[in-house]
């Protein structure tokens, strides 16, 4: 049981959260749910707060002491505060009336402990007040972080080496700009760390001190070929680029059994993560045809999301059949829109047959057609950078016939994947 001394401001906090949230009830929220909840809340308030201190703070795992003043601020700006102190100063209860009745029956004895009490605060703080910036007051230049993957291929460990140089925080971790889940936290006196990825990507690993990014550099991590994911958690199966080419981009027959056997949904990925010689993904169009070859039990609403993966960002465009646009999510890089929220309906259609997709992007504005027809458009602010990557996400599973990413710039053609003809030769 929670009993530190804030403990029912907090919970006024996150009642607040999950009242502008409209999740439903929080007792029901899974792991995932907390996922998402600590990515809009770093994109809201460009701090992290990892799942784990989510679920810390709403209970759902034991911990008696008190969050930390910086957890306390990220979560009332995300409730709509200015800071903790804001929220407390519109929340806190007002003291019962008989109180302010002894108060005044001892104004003298108040007034004099007051003017001591000032003098005490005086004091302290003129002793803390130094500290108060400690991050600001070290030479940031001195402390190093870097990292090294250990071998080729996946699943693939990396080590960080750092030094801290004198700072010291109970709140230091390194996380991956784009996978909040891989966030490792730092002892003190820590001088390395090991994270093990499980798909490629281009991540920006970032050393937080306070929920303030202090250093950070890119880590690359590809598949050269196209790679097969079964997205168990948490370890994925992989299979490999010569068993998921035999015919359209599609999983092999084992595995489709294996999928189809199963009780719980999975979700299956087809990545291809390489270094695509700096193409601005902010000017590219990518043209594609696909399908879900599994729509049965809890696969039935068809979930579909092409990833476009970039130096600096994401595009994840998502499609289900009309009926379950509720629950699809749209995210053009530092723009977010939550199917509960927005109208997706225009994403809502049966891929059980074979559709071809085209996301067009030109000065960061996407517009999408599926067989020709425009659906969308929308656009974005922050740059995307170079494009590195391309994923399909297939609820259940799914297979892609053709392929073709060009430049929108200068029209060149910078990938082009017809699978049928390739594997007919």
């Amino acid at each position: 049981m929670n009993t530190y001394p804030e403990h029912k401001l907090v919970q006024q906090c996150i009642l607040e959260i999950e009242v502008k949230l409209d999740w439903g009830d929080a007792k029901l929220w899974h792991n995932d749910v907390f996922i998402e909840l600590s990515q809009i809340i770093q994109q809201q308030t460009q701090v992290l707060l990892s799942p784990t201190t989510l679920k810390r703070v709403w209970g759902r795992v034991t911990y008696n002491n008190t969050p930390s003043i910086s957890t306390l601020n990220t979560l009332s700006q995300f409730a709509g505060y200015d800071n903790w102190r804001d929220f407390k100063n519109k929340n806190e209860v007002k003291k019962p009336s008989w109180i302010e009745k002894r108060v005044l029956q001892h104004t003298g004895i108040i007034i004099t402990a007051a003017a001591f009490m000032t003098l005490v605060f005086i004091s302290f703080y003129s002793m803390i007040g130094s500290g108060k910036n400690k991050i600001e007051a070290i030479d940031l230049s001195k402390v190093t972080f870097n990292s090294r993957p250990i071998t080729d291929g996946l699943p693939n460990s990396v080590i960080f080496d750092f030094d801290l140089k004198g700072i010291q925080s109970d709140s230091t971790y390194i996380q991956q700009y784009w996978d909040i889940t891989k966030t490792i936290k730092i002892k003190p006196s820590q001088k390395q760390a090991t994270g093990i990825y499980y798909f490629p990507g281009y991540f920006g690993a970032k050393l937080l001190v306070d929920g303030k990014v202090i250093k950070e550099h890119d880590l690359f991590i590809t598949s050269n070929d196209w790679i097969g994911t079964v997205d168990y958690q948490p370890v994925p199966k992989y299979v490999q680029s010569r068993d998921i080419q035999t015919g359209n981009l599609s999983m092999p027959s084992a595995i489709l059994e294996e999928i189809t056997s199963l009780s719980d949904p999975v979700v299956s990925t087809f990545h291809l993560v390489k270094d695509f010689n700096e193409v601005a993904g902010d000017h590219i169009s990518i043209k594609t045809t696909l399908r879900n070859v599994y729509r049965d039990k809890w696969a039935v609403c068809q979930k579909l999301k092409i990833v476009v993966l970039g130096t600096e960002g994401v595009l994840v465009v998502p499609f289900s059949i009309p009926g379950c646009v509720s629950d699809i999510n749209l995210m053009l890089n530092d723009r977010y829109y939550r199917g509960k929220e927005h109208d997706l309906s225009a994403f809502g259609v049966d891929l059980s047959e074979f559709k071809t997709v085209d996301i067009r992007v030109n000065k960061k504005i996407v517009t999408i057609f599926i067989n020709d027809q425009e659906i969308y458009s929308g656009s974005y602010n922050r740059s995307i950078g170079n494009l590195v990557g391309i994923r399909y996400k297939f609820l259940g599973a799914g297979e892609v016939k053709y392929l073709n990413i060009k430049n929108e710039s200068n029209e060149n053609i910078i990938l082009q994947e017809d699978f049928n003809i390739n594997n007919n030769l």
